[in-house]
């Protein structure tokens, strides 16, 4: 018998989707598949961003440098302080068995020709051995010898208290240092973390075009530091050509006087000042190509104050360690007044520095993955310069 099922529609097989319904359900999955991934890349920021962004870092990260090298200074010093402290106790406390057992020797003598009563040992046990001997009437009977020892011994256990308390301070003032330093070494290695992040994530034409907007930069700076170059020797002329002028005025007026003038005092102090500088700048070039490493001091490797600090002891002259002491540590000048060994301070928490060689340029100590090197002070901007200090 004949099968009555209908056949199906000419061009379609069954179970199989028709041509259109194939190709509108594959255009929709591209599609969804293109916008999924081209999400993403709208959420990346600019090159431009990454450069703010990692730049920010390295100076917080420099900021934070300066405050692990406080903490770390004053971690250095309390800890000085603690141990002298201690081994003051320990003494004390050595001199304080001795009278004890001078004391106890008195007391057990006074016991054995019956001069005091049976309970004599108590006297070792009492808060205060003068309050013992006043309260059994003791001190009439004892010799000089006996009075001395007991003031002795009250004399050094109220000392060695006092001592004991201090060090005692001093040792929780020394944790909180040291919690301190601790919280300080995390936020730097953070910062510098983070920054490694973000350049490790830029492709290598990023980090072309990342070059290229650094060597922009230079060039600019090396522009304003020419610049600047000129103004100085222009201004410097001038006060050549000025002090030329009254000094021949000087000999005309005095031609008839029989009297010799002196020279200024202010020549002196700025002969004084450029042999020290010379001296500070000898060092600091003799440290071009080490590299930057936070917290350092030398000789193998610097931060950025921890040079111009060597650099300034190298010179007989004593400065503090971190930016934000040694920009307090001298004289301020204007920077068209600066002289080679100024010190130059940037940002407005004076988180970095460098010394002045004249010209416009400095050496420094950059920044994480940097060298000590020559370097305009218009690197990051007229804008980043904070004042210039004249330590000496």
């Amino acid at each position: 018998m004949a099968s009555h099922r209908k056949p199906p529609p000419a061009g379609t097989r069954a179970g199989i989707r028709t041509p259109a319904l194939a190709t509108a359900a594959l255009t929709s999955v591209a599609l969804l598949s293109q916008t999924a991934t081209a999400a993403p890349a709208d959420d990346r920021p600019s090159l431009e961003e990454v450069e703010k962004k990692v730049d920010d870092l390295y100076r917080q990260a420099e900021s934070a440098t300066d405050n692990y090298n406080a903490a770390k200074e004053k971690t250095t010093t309390q800890r000085g302080r603690v141990d002298a402290l201690l081994n003051d106790v320990a003494q004390r406390t050595q001199k304080l068995n001795e009278a004890r057992e001078e004391l106890g020797s008195f007391a057990a003598a006074q016991y054995r020709t019956g001069a005091s009563a049976p309970d004599t040992a108590t006297f070792l046990l009492a808060d205060s051995p003068q309050d013992y001997f006043d309260q059994t009437q003791l001190m009439s009977r004892m010799t000089s010898r006996q009075k001395g020892a007991v003031d002795d011994y009250v004399t050094e256990q109220s000392a060695t208290m006092r001592k004991r308390q201090e060090a005692t301070d001093s040792l929780r003032t020394l944790t909180k240092s040291q919690d301190d330093l601790k919280a300080a070494k995390a936020t730097v290695q953070k910062k510098l973390s983070d920054a490694r992040n973000l350049l490790s994530q830029l492709t290598a034409e990023e980090k072309a075009r990342l070059a290229a907007i650094e060597q922009k930069k230079q060039q600019e700076a090396a522009r304003k530091a020419a610049e600047l170059a000129r103004q100085q020797a222009a201004e410097q002329k001038a006060q050549e050509e000025a002090a030329a002028a009254a000094a021949q005025q000087q000999e005309q007026n005095s031609s008839s006087s029989s009297g010799t003038s002196t020279g200024s005092g202010t020549a002196t102090s700025d002969s004084s000042y450029a042999t020290k500088a010379a001296k500070a700048l000898a060092f600091a070039r003799a440290q071009i190509g080490k590299p930057y490493v936070w917290g350092a001091t030398g000789p193998g490797s610097y931060d950025c104050s921890g040079l111009t600090q060597a650099a300034w002891k190298a010179a007989g002259v004593d400065i503090p360690r971190v930016t934000y002491d040694q920009v307090n540590a001298g004289t301020t000048v204007t920077l068209a007044a600066a002289q080679p060994g100024d010190l130059v301070f940037f940002y407005d928490d004076i988180s970095h520095v460098g010394m002045y060689i004249g010209n416009g340029m400095m050496i420094h100590a950059p920044k994480p993955g940097a060298y000590v090197r020559e370097e305009s002070i218009y690197y990051d901007g007229e804008s980043a310069i904070h004042s210039v200090v004249r330590p000496a």
